[in-house]
């Protein structure tokens, strides 16, 4: 059975990108693979230096992943900092990363473009990622295309490591849903929190409403074709609608006559439904913050112990063992 591993950072209010391009995939896998599913507070530093929101936050992520299906039985769940072993593989693995490896990613040019301060753990955001991943011998790591570099330098330190010290890590792959590898924000850009265009999934209705109607479209008219391939309010109807109705909406853009008021009402709706039952059992689990802490505490312990083996291995190939 396969090793199948991701985590989310308790950065914001989970939204229909985070679900669609990981959460969904990942209760999946529950179904038919040994699943690691973790929460990475420790990534999250790189952009939130507000104590309270981050704690908040952690407990936020956890009732978001149990309320929309996650079942702690079937797999390992946990927090990212509860995990100490996963700071000492990183350091260990820096000192085997070559710095063109991340100048080249591009993820830290972006963030900082977009604002976000620049930092020593900005720049080596990706050699703790590819410690988290490579601590739990993960085969397979479900992305979205803009953490496909970030999993590809994992597999260059995995791989520098093995020639360097002899075979320790598995090379891991990645997994990449084309259907909802990047998922348009408001904007039209890939939904972030980091760009502020993000359709929270845990939104009261007027809230959710208000969003989705502030979508960005263009300016031709109802009676007018367009091209619906290029339209980001499609885009987010394609991960809702059925398809008999996606095939009329479709029609309605190639032909003439979406009308882009009617088709956000709709799309609000569609949501709206969809994460119903995830609202009332998001507020239950909430309400119950130290059970939500039993759950982590719990999947630490569990995953400690697979950390631990690979921690140790590792230790003793670079000579830290005497």
């Amino acid at each position: 059975m396969k090793r199948v591993l991701s985590g989310i950072q308790p950065s914001g209010k989970l939204h229909i990108g985070n679900y669609f391009g990981m959460m969904k995939t990942m209760i999946e896998y529950m179904e038919q693979s040994d699943l690691y599913v973790f929460i990475v507070d420790l990534h999250a530093l790189t952009s939130v230096h507000d104590r309270n929101r981050l704690r908040t936050g952690t407990l936020e992520a956890a009732s978001d992943f149990l309320a929309l299906g996650l079942d702690p039985d079937r797999c390992t769940f946990w927090v990212q900092s509860d995990l100490p072993e996963v700071c000492e593989l990183t350091w260990i693995l820096s000192t085997v990363t070559p710095m063109g490896l991340l100048e080249r990613c591009h993820s830290y040019k972006d963030k900082t473009a977009k604002g976000i301060a620049p930092s020593h753990g900005l720049f080596a955001y990706p050699v703790l990622m590819a410690a988290d991943i490579l601590l739990f011998q993960a085969d397979l790591v479900p992305v979205g295309k803009d953490q496909k570099q970030h999993l590809e330098v994992a597999r260059d330190i995995a791989i520098k490591f093995n020639n360097t010290f002899g075979e320790t890590f598995v090379v891991p792959e990645p997994a990449i849903d084309e259907n909802t590898a990047i998922i348009p924000g408001i904007d039209g850009q890939k939904m972030s929190k980091s760009y502020g265009n993000t359709i929270p999934i845990f939104l009261d209705d007027k809230s959710l409403r208000k969003v989705v109607m502030s979508i960005k479209t263009d300016s031709t008219p109802v009676e007018e074709p367009k091209n619906p391939d290029t339209c980001n309010l499609y885009a987010l109807l394609k991960l809702f609608m059925e398809p008999h109705r996606l095939a009329e909406v479709r029609n309605l853009y190639i032909n003439g006559g979406a009308a882009y008021g009617h088709l956000k009402q709709e799309l609000f709706e569609l949501i709206r439904d969809y994460f119903a039952p995830a609202r009332d059992r998001k507020k239950e689990l909430l309400a119950n913050p130290d059970y939500l802490r039993d759950i982590l505490a719990g999947g630490a312990e569990k995953a400690r112990g697979k950390a631990i083996v690979t921690l140790d291995q590792v230790r003793d190939r670079v000579g830290l063992k005497y």
